[in-house]
């Protein structure tokens, strides 16, 4: 089984910064692509941030500014670090993994910005 635990959710001001982790475990065989997505209350959940295989990343418009994501050396593990956070950031944060043509996700992380 595969399972994704996200981590670092927090309650922060505006302005302030987070950085969120996800680390997969289970039977892996190969993940072809990680990524970050967030979901605010009565919104649809949209993709915040993708880091592929091959190294390449891919954000959000509304997000790139500010958001970086990145790969750990232990390849099983992803970052979201989040600078000058908004109000409107405001989002449960969930990471995916895609495994042989599959999509896997966490349950997770709550990121509340307060005014």
């Amino acid at each position: 089984q595969v399972q994704l635990v996200e981590s670092g959710g927090d309650l922060v001001q505006a302005g302030g910064s987070l950085k969120l982790s996800c680390v997969v475990s289970g039977s892996i065989f190969s993940i072809n692509r990680m990524g970050w997505s967030r979901q605010a209350p009565g919104e649809q959940r949209d993709v915040v941030a993708t880091f592929t295989n091959g190294g390449s990343t891919d954000y959000s418009y509304s997000v790139k500014g500010g958001f970086t994501i990145s790969r750990g050396v232990a390849k099983n593990t992803l970052y979201l670090q989040m600078n000058s956070l908004r109000t409107e950031d405001t989002a449960v944060y969930f990471c995916n993994a895609r495994i042989l043509d599959h999509d896997y996700w966490g349950q997770g992380t709550q990121v509340t910005v307060s005014s």
